[in-house]
């Protein structure tokens, strides 16, 4: 067993600020061999992303609490699960998924009011919260989520689907999410994410556009030469000031 120094809030506010995060998707992990991949990661990763799918927000199932459980046995970074999932469950698999060990819940802005009382429940039961955006979702609709999450993500692809080209909008849709933050006052304290489409190309569009984190899939588990990739990753500069 790992010992995790830090988690919940204190985890996700102690992540680097100075530089893009490398939050890495263990949907591209190989699952059949996950503690060799989780070995090989840990020296680079600075957050874990898992996805959650209920098969009907979004094609097919994806992970489940024990999943959770087992990483964060295995890690000292922090969790961060994105719950893909109808309104109507967002609450429960918020409290389950905390309780095997989430840092970070984040849940779609789709989910209304749900998913308000979701990012409350999170926080009252000791986890950072966030909030995601489909990408045909107005970028205003996270405006009632502002001032109850640590994390922003913008999908850049169709919800669910992997191997999906960046949307041409991806990059002024984080431009807006970041002058929404700044509005609110909000703009140091929320970590601007990029989810899907995430490419060799396209990473440096992303942070130029403000991105504080994109999520890595193939990017990451399918490079031989991880030390180098992760540098290249920080080294990357934002145009946002």
């Amino acid at each position: 067993m790992t010992s995790r120094p830090l988690s919940g809030p204190a985890a996700i506010a102690a992540l680097p600020r100075n530089r893009l995060l490398g939050e890495f998707s263990l949907w591209s992990a190989d699952l059949a061999n996950m503690e060799t991949d989780l070995k090989r990661i840990e020296p680079y990763v600075d957050l874990h992303h898992i996805d959650v799918a209920d098969a009907r927000f979004t094609p097919g199932f994806l992970f489940f609490p024990d999943f959770v459980a087992r990483i964060a046995k295995s890690t000292a970074k922090p969790i961060h699960v994105h719950l893909m999932v109808e309104a109507e469950i967002v609450e429960e698999q918020t409290r389950q998924f905390i309780e095997a060990g989430a840092d970070l819940i984040s849940v779609h802005a789709e989910n209304g009011d749900a998913g308000l009382r979701a990012i409350a429940l999170a926080r009252d039961l000791g986890a950072e919260a966030g909030v995601v955006l489909r990408l045909e979702t107005p970028v205003s609709a996270i405006d009632p989520f502002i001032d109850h999450v640590a994390f922003v993500t913008l999908l850049g692809t169709s919800i669910g689907v992997k191997g999906q080209s960046l949307s041409e909008t991806a990059c002024d849709r984080l431009i807006e999410a970041r002058s929404l933050l700044r509005k609110a006052g909000r703009e140091d304290r929320i970590i601007l994410a990029a989810d899907g489409g995430i490419r060799e190309q396209t990473v440096p569009l992303l942070r130029q556009a403000g991105a504080q984190t994109v999520v890595l899939g193939s990017l990451a588990f399918g490079d031989k030469n991880l030390a180098d990739r992760i540098a290249w990753l920080h080294g990357l500069e934002s145009r946002v000031s």
